[in-house]
């Protein structure tokens, strides 16, 4: 131990003065080490100076540990030493310690290891760690980014260090063992001019030496970066916001995701920048790839950063699809400016100005931004019952109300958008407020206003034995493990009896109905009753207040099958796209999408854009594909047909496809990676091949009738519109709709024949009344008890409708 302490003393003084003490060591493990550090910092960037590189590759030759130490020890920033107990101290070694800001600079660490170890090396900072608080861990295992949750109870003071050690080849992960060998640590700073740091080093919990000798000050001389000014031109030539990704050769994404503040978010690789805009880079070459959205090609582009004060970088944006061409003006009608994700607290959230930022960086007309139980008060001011000050003519930043974080979201969350006053009568901001959503709705509708439900996949999941173990306890009159057809004569099956029934004993077991279940769960549509019974749904829009369930952010399928079953009653629901930025995703604002039909506009008007949303006059997407011009017989989607009689209907659709696959087409939930097959008048989604289902480069466009296939075409996926049409048979009320699954699903056209309403499935209509049911088991008791009385009756009275429409279809269907 003296021995050891007698080194670390000599260490330390050795920092003041060059050369560090020379180890005596075995020659060739030490100059293989050494080979790696050269091929290493040539990769990095920073080779080694002419005359250290020649002595050194001349030690090398030779396996000469003496020479190799000598020649690197000069570039050592810090010593780490490791005793025979493991324990790890440091000092400072005598290199220079200037580091480029907005850059990654590679440093030399010298490591001493008495311990033997072969243990990974860390290093860490105080200066160093996210520069944010309190992200949702949730959020964050949600959206597959918990990588940037390290170190979050950080509140960002004096954070502008990013530092790691470089783990990639040709260096090794962990420590190779010798008693001497070199590493190498990246270090960036978001900060310019004279910065001390405290940089510490460890090879695992509890390491550390005692009296904080793992610890090193260091003085850091940061050279200031440059000032990229950008100029960003549209497709047209005319300035505008980009979405900008920078990266070196090396794949560090610039500026660091954890050293990132407003406008620049932690959770995105890349930056909205305006025309005008600068952006912070440290001299050398970047890939620059440019953006607007799904609308736009990524232009990719090799730009080089002179060392100078300033520079000026040209971004022109190529679009391949224009919506507002034919009329269409696209929106995500839920975004979020705090809460889940963001950087100093959940209470505080983002200003309006990086919002919009988003919104015009992805291209789209229309950003909604959600209200909610976090951050309430503080972004309660930027509600003003009209569009945000800063929306321009065709892109357009307006403020509202999700129910969700507080007491009304009990039985589900909604959106409620186009508010004249942002908080319920007699309500306390968020407190206060209705413990089911029915009120909310219907307060928002008495203002003028447009309701949905979020997120609609979640609550819709099914889980195959609890269904069936479920449906033994509530049907089995006799207690006998199994289900008769008297006994099942109420409630819905996932299939009929007689399928389900794999023995024939005229019975249903437990493993029968298991089965039965996992066989349709991925079938499109299906009549699984979801566990949690879905949401209230299924009761506001029998009762005429709800005016969409949203969809392109939950799994597809689940969301579909909802809208599918609702639409088949002949409830006049439509579909709209979200994000649900970013809680469920943070990538980007507008991966759902709703393009809605308004003509050609010189400005856009909020309210209706709203009602084009509310009447179906749209089509839902995640932007990458498009279905402007489908109509039925003429008629758009929001319209119908009126026949006298049964009879051929012509269908016709521009669609178009992106020839870039989706940056995420998996956002959100399960959607098929394998291929499409077709199981009676059902599709079944499944992973059947682990293929990617856009590698071939066309696209299956689905005409869906009543929820069924009808008849499908394939399309390129070329950047380019192509006419596809269909002559389909309709022999009773019906609503017609097209789709790709999952990318793009229109609103319907109702063919009404001889004044019918639409009873498309009496299943629909039971399977709807038998969510509602599990609905009330599972939540009721959210409900407040002087408030449960209404709630049941409300529940009751939408069952009735329910059983009324399943009494007017037609039997067996």
């Amino acid at each position: 131990m003296n021995k050891i302490c007698a080194l670390f003393a000599m260490l330390s003084a050795a920092a003041a003065a060059e050369p560090l003490p020379v180890i005596e060591v075995e020659g060739q493990p030490l100059a293989a080490n050494a080979q790696r550090i050269v091929q290493a910092l040539d990769f990095l960037g920073a080779p080694l100076a002419g005359d250290a590189r020649a002595k050194l590759q001349t030690a090398v030759t030779g396996r000469d540990a003496t020479g190799v130490q000598t020649a690197l020890d000069a570039q050592v920033l810090c010593v780490v030493s490791i005793n025979p107990e493991l324990r790890v101290s440091a000092v400072r070694g005598p290199a220079k310690s200037v580091v480029q800001q907005a850059g990654y600079t590679p440093v030399l660490i010298k490591v001493i290891n008495h311990g033997v170890s072969a243990a990974r090396l860390r290093i860490t900072s105080t200066q160093a760690g996210p520069p944010y608080a309190g992200v949702a861990k949730g959020t964050m295992e949600r959206e597959r980014q918990t990588h940037l949750r390290e170190n979050e109870n950080t509140k960002g003071e004096d954070r502008f260090l990013e530092i790691s050690m470089f783990y990639a080849p040709p260096m090794t992960a962990n420590l190779s063992g010798p008693e001497v060998e070199y590493a190498i640590a990246l270090v960036y700073s978001s900060e310019s001019g004279k910065r001390e740091a405290v940089l510490a080093f460890d090879i695992g919990q509890g390491t550390q030496d005692l009296g904080f000798r793992a610890e090193v000050p260091v003085l850091l001389d940061v050279k200031a970066a440059v000032a990229a000014k950008l100029d960003v031109k549209d497709f047209d030539g005319q300035p505008t916001t980009a979405r900008l990704t920078f990266t070196d050769a090396h794949g560090h994404v610039f500026p660091p995701q954890a050293r990132r503040l407003a406008p620049d978010f932690f959770f995105q690789k890349h930056i909205y920048r305006a025309n005008g805009d600068t952006v912070l880079l440290p001299p050398g070459e970047f890939m620059m790839e440019a953006s607007r959205g799904p609308e736009y090609r990524t232009v990719k582009s090799q730009v080089t950063i002179p060392a100078a004060k300033e520079t000026q970088l040209a971004v022109k944006l190529d679009r391949w699809m224009n919506a507002a061409d034919h009329g269409y003006y696209s929106g995500d009608h839920h975004i979020h400016a705090a809460g889940c994700a963001h950087y100093t607290s959940p209470s505080i959230g983002m200003q309006p100005e990086h919002m919009f930022a988003q919104v015009k960086g992805e291209g789209l007309n229309v950003g909604c931004v959600l209200t909610w139980g976090y951050g309430f008060e503080h972004q309660r001011p930027f509600f003003g019952g009209s569009a945000h000050p800063l929306s321009e003519p065709h892109t357009l930043l307006r403020y509202d109300m999700e129910v969700s974080g507080f007491g009304s979201a009990a039985l589900g969350h909604v959106c409620l958008l186009n508010l004249r006053e942002l908080v319920y009568p007699g309500a306390d901001g968020v407190k206060g407020w209705p413990t089911w959503t029915t009120p909310a709705l219907r307060w928002t509708k008495a203002q003028g206003g447009f309701t949905g439900y979020p997120h609609s996949g979640s609550g819709m999941q099914v889980i195959s034995s609890v269904a069936a173990k479920r449906m033994i306890e509530l049907c089995d009159a006799n207690k006998d493990a199994r289900l008769t057809p008297d006994e099942t004569a109420s409630t819905v099956l996932p299939e009929p009896f007689e399928k389900i029934d794999a023995d024939r004993d005229g019975g249903l077991n437990e493993p029968e109905l298991t089965n039965s279940h996992e066989r349709v769960i991925d079938l499109l549509p299906n009549v699984a009753i979801p566990d949690a019974g879905g949401h209230e749904i299924f009761v506001t829009t029998a009762h005429g207040v709800c005016d969409f369930i949203s969809a392109m952010d939950t799994a597809r399928l689940l969301e579909w099958n909802a809208w599918y079953h609702m639409m088949n009653c002949g409830f006049p629901l439509k579909c709209a796209g979200e994000t649900d930025y970013p809680c469920m995703s943070g990538t980007r604002v507008g991966q759902g999408r709703t393009y809605v039909q308004l003509g050609r506009v010189e400005k856009l008007e909020f309210e209706k854009w709203c009602e084009g949303l509310a009447h179906g006059r749209s089509y839902v997407s995640d932007g990458y594909a498009h279905a402007p011009g489908f109509t039925v017989e003429g008629k758009a989607a929001g319209d119908e047909v009126r026949l006298a009689q049964p009879g051929r209907v012509k269908v016709s659709a521009k669609v178009a496809f992106s020839s870039e696959t989706p940056l995420e087409i998996a956002y959100g939930g399960a959607v098929p990676v394998g291929g499409q097959r077709l199981v009676g008048d059902t599709v079944h989604y499944h992973d059947t091949t682990g293929a990617n289902p856009f590698a071939s480069g066309k696209r299956k466009v689905e005409l869906v009738v009543n929820g069924i296939v009808a008849a499908t075409r394939e399309v390129p996926a070329d950047d380019q519109l192509h006419d596809v049409a269909f002559t389909v048979e309709i022999t009773r009320s019906s609503w017609v709709a097209l789709r790709h699954f999952p990318q793009l699903h229109t609103n319907p056209v109702n063919v009404i024949i001889a004044d019918k309403p639409i009873r498309a499935s009496r299943q629909s209509a039971k399977w709807c009344a038998a969510c509602i049911d599990q609905l009330w088991r599972v939540r009721e008791k959210n409900i407040a008890p002087a408030e449960r009385d209404e709630a049941k009756r409300t529940f009751e009275a939408a069952k009735e409708i329910y059983r009324r429409i399943a009494a007017e279809a037609l039997a067996g269907s």
